[in-house]
C-alpha cells in the first residue's frame, strides 16, 4: 500500500520582502524540552555552528531574540520562541485527523490502479490514541489495508448502518449516562445482523495546567468566573458527554467561561490549555499526559467497535481480531495514559452488551 503523508509548513512573510522565513517548530521545541541546543542541532541533523545561524538569521527577521542563555542554566526560548512552538502544535493537534483523512483517502484512490490491491477494510471512529495504535499494526501486514476515517461518534454507526464503512468505533461511558448514550444508538443498530467487537477503556476527565494551580477538581469548578474553558466541538462524542454530565450536575453551559470556544481533537483542547490560552478542557487522559497537563479523571468509556455479523467470516476481519488480542497490541495500550484493553477482539451481540454494560 502506497503511504501518503501531509505536513503543513509554517512559512512566514513580511510586507514587501518576496523571500519567506522558514522556522523549524520542532527545533525550538527540542530547545524547550532539553534547554540543550546542541541537542536541538542533533535531531535537526545540522551542525551546532549552523543552529546557531538560523537562529540569529529567525531573530533578525521578527527583529526580536526567540532563545536566551542563561548562566548555568543552559538555553531556553523566549515568550516569542515559546508561542511559535505552542500555536505550532495547536495546528498540528487540530489539523491532523483532517491531514489523516486526505491521506487515506488519497491513498485508497491510487493503491486501487496499482497491481496488487490488498484487502481494505473501511473503517470510521472518532480520533483516538488506540484506534492509530491498531492501525500501525495491522499496517504490517502487506495483504490487509486499513482505509480509516476519523468521523465523531455517532456518525460511525450511521454510516455503518448505510454501508459506508464496515467497521464502526463507538464509546459509551459508564455510569448513571450509560443508558442515555445508548439510546442515541438503538435506531441504527440491528441486533440479528450487527455485532460489537470489544476493544479499550479510556478514562475521561478535565485536563488542567501542571499543578493544577486553579484546584480545579469537578466540573462545578468550570463556573467559576477566573477559570477560563476551552470546548470540543458540537459535533464531537466528547461533546455531547460533557453536556450530559453538566444537565446531570444542573450546570448551566452558558454560565461557563469558554464554552463557545472549541477546538476538534482530544489533542487541539490539551495543546490549547498547555500554551496558557486556557486553564482547563475535557478529554481523555493520554491527551492530557501527552501535553504536560495534570488530569482530574471524572469517568470510564468503553470503545467498541462494531460491524455486519458476515464480516467476521472474511480474513481480513479474522486477521484484524487476532491484532487486537494480540501482545503487540495490549503492549500498545499499555502505553497510552488512561487506556486499558477491554476483552478486546472478543465478539458480542448488540443485545448482551447493552443489557450486560448498561
Amino acid at each position: 500500500m502506497i503511504r501518503i503523508d501531509i505536513e503543513p509548513i509554517w512559512r512566514f512573510r513580511k510586507d514587501g520582502d518576496p523571500q519567506a522565513m522558514h522556522v523549524m517548530l520542532d527545533f525550538l521545541n527540542e530547545i524547550r524540552e532539553t534547554g540543550k541546543i546542541t541537542r536541538a542541532a542533533g535531531r535537526a541533523q545540522v551542525s551546532y555552528r549552523h543552529a546557531w545561524n538560523l537562529i540569529e538569521r529567525w531573530s533578525d527577521f521578527f527583529e526580536a531574540p526567540l532563545v536566551e542563555r542563561r548562566q548555568g542554566s543552559g538555553t531556553s526560548l523566549t515568550p516569542l520562541g515559546e508561542k511559535l512552538v505552542w500555536a505550532g502544535q495547536r495546528l498540528q493537534a487540530r489539523l491532523r485527523p483532517q491531514f489523516e483523512n486526505l491521506s487515506q483517502e488519497l491513498e485508497t484512490e491510487i493503491s486501487q490502479l496499482v497491481p496488487h490491491i490488498p484487502s481494505i477494510v473501511r473503517v470510521h471512529a472518532s480520533h483516538g490514541f488506540a484506534v492509530a495504535a491498531l492501525r500501525d499494526l495491522i499496517s504490517r501486514e502487506p495483504d490487509i489495508e486499513i482505509d480509516l476515517r476519523y468521523v465523531n461518534n455517532q456518525t460511525s454507526v450511521v454510516s455503518l448502518a448505510h454501508g459506508g464503512c464496515d467497521l464502526a468505533g463507538m464509546h459509551l461511558p459508564r455510569g448513571e449516562l450509560r443508558q442515555r448514550s445508548i439510546s442515541a444508538y438503538r435506531g441504527w443498530l440491528d441486533t440479528n445482523q450487527h455485532r460489537v467487537i470489544g476493544f479499550v477503556t479510556r478514562e475521561m476527565g478535565l485536563m488542567v495546567k501542571k499543578g493544577n494551580p486553579l484546584k480545579i477538581g469537578a466540573v462545578q469548578d468550570l463556573l467559576r468566573p477566573e477559570v477560563r474553558f476551552v470546548n470540543r466541538d458540537p459535533d464531537s462524542g466528547t461533546r455531547l458527554l460533557l453536556d450530559q454530565i453538566m444537565a446531570q450536575e444542573r450546570i448551566d453551559p452558558t454560565a461557563v467561561n469558554g464554552y463557545s470556544k472549541m477546538e476538534f481533537t482530544h489533542a487541539a483542547v490539551a495543546a490549547y490549555v498547555a500554551s496558557g490560552m486556557a486553564d482547563v478542557s475535557f478529554g481523555v487522559e493520554a491527551a492530557a499526559r501527552q501535553f504536560g497537563l495534570d488530569f482530574v479523571r471524572l469517568l470510564t468509556e468503553d470503545y467498541f467497535f462494531v460491524c455486519h455479523r458476515q464480516l467476521l467470516e472474511t480474513e481480513p476481519m479474522k486477521h484484524i481480531i487476532r491484532v487486537m488480542k494480540s501482545s503487540d497490541f495490549h503492549a500498545a495500550v499499555v502505553g497510552l495514559p488512561g487506556y486499558a484493553v477491554n476483552n478486546a477482539g472478543a465478539i458480542r451481540t448488540v443485545k448482551e452488551v447493552f443489557r450486560k454494560e448498561g
